[in-house]
């Protein structure tokens, strides 16, 4: 009898293993009530808005390596598959550095890029997606490109030339903003044409302008002939779009967000600032851009990212600024993603902060399983005269 157990006690390890693995890969997700607000006791509709947001994948393409490629992709599929079985979403936003160099390959290494994007992405491949370009797809102030960035927009949908998008999903509007040519500033050719598409959407959600909704909407094309000169935005604050960025928003001194990312970030080194040191990785957009941008599209909610950690505040004016933390193991050891639910009647806006297990995490169980493994493997071929 003791002969048999130690026969298949392998064969349990293995199986431990797999259970665990099924297990440790779906999302742990919790409710965060906005500031003043009690949890959410509403039950979900049928008509209710589910959204994914993701930040900060960092894949590498062809550079992947056979770590990335065997350990890392693999299970950063996994999480895609089991939240899109948990939480049935319709739509995935990503905010940006979803590729860790895409400002540094070659043109023609994209492809590679976008393949393994696709692969990850597995169930999500079949729902609309719209991607918020960040500083590893384009390039930091020093690096920017017009030709470029045009180039990479045209890669995602929902994009226009200088990497901005407006589109409407379920009567709910979307406006995701090319953040970076907001953060360089000076007379760029890119921050004109970026405050000339966030003037634009100003007076599109102008409540006079009910006329001009409607044609935008009937022919799903962007504003080209509205007289965009800027003016005082008499809409209420929070009545505008949902605003995606990848770029968080000016923080003030009293927040309790933190503006840096993490020092063991095997990313952080990756692209350099104009004096040839460290990425800098506590951008943030100016308090004057900030409030420009409140002041012309009053959004309803802010997501934003590139910090690598979950953050919910609410800014002065009242606008509710949450920032998606990174999904890649490489960026931090604690991953994981925003869940939204934009409630049928449209006032209310559930957020859930969703964690993943961590890369550490696997490695210490693998190691003990891994090891466990082994010693039953020895005890089975143990010899059975030592037995009574």
């Amino acid at each position: 009898m003791l002969t048999h157990w130690r026969r298949v006690l392998p064969l349990i390890v293995v199986a431990a293993l797999f259970i665990y693995e099924d297990r440790a890969t779906i999302p742990s997700c919790k409710l965060v009530p906005a500031a003043g607000e009690s949890a959410d006791g509403q039950k979900d509709h049928p008509d209710d808005l589910k959204v994914m947001l993701v930040s900060d994948l960092l894949l590498l393409g062809s550079d992947s390596g056979f770590w990335n490629t065997i350990f890392t992709d693999y299970y950063m599929s996994k999480f895609f598959k089991k939240s899109y079985e948990l939480l049935k979403p319709d739509l995935l936003l990503m905010l940006g550095d979803v590729f860790a160099k895409g400002s540094q390959v070659k043109r023609s290494e994209w492809p590679n890029l976008v393949q393994q994007l696709h692969r990850l992405l597995g169930p999500f491949s079949g729902l609309p997606f719209h991607v918020t370009l960040g500083d590893r797809e384009i390039g930091e102030c020093n690096e920017l490109e017009e030709t470029f960035v045009n180039w990479v927009a045209r890669k995602f949908p929902a994009l226009d030339s200088v990497g901005c998008g407006a589109f409407e999903i379920a009567d709910i509007g979307f406006v995701s903003l090319n953040t970076v040519a907001l953060l360089c500033g000076g007379n760029s050719k890119l921050r004109f044409s970026v405050e000339k598409l966030i003037e634009r959407e100003s007076v599109y959600r102008q409540p006079e302008n009910k006329q001009v909704r409607d044609v935008y909407k009937s022919t799903e094309m962007k504003l080209t002939s509205v007289d965009f000169q800027w003016r005082e935005n008499v809409a209420m604050s929070g009545s505008g779009s949902v605003l995606l960025l990848h770029f968080p928003l000016h923080q003030t001194v009293n927040s309790r967000c933190s503006k840096t990312l993490h020092k063991n970030s095997r990313f952080s080194s990756l692209g350099s600032n104009n004096a040839g040191g460290p990425y800098d990785t506590s951008q943030s957009l100016p308090a004057n851009v900030t409030e420009y941008i409140f002041q012309a599209l009053r959004p309803r909610i802010v997501f934003s990212a590139h910090t690598h950690e979950f953050c919910d505040r609410t800014h002065l004016d009242g606008t509710r600024e949450v920032t998606v933390p990174a999904m890649a193991w490489g960026a931090k050891n604690d991953p994981g993603f925003v869940f939204a639910n934009f409630r049928k009647n449209g006032s209310i806006i559930s957020v859930s902060h969703c964690s993943l297990t961590g890369e550490s995490t696997f490695l210490v169980v693998y190691i003990s399983l891994v090891t466990l493994l082994m010693m039953c493997m020895l005890l089975a071929n143990a010899p059975n005269e030592d037995i009574s």
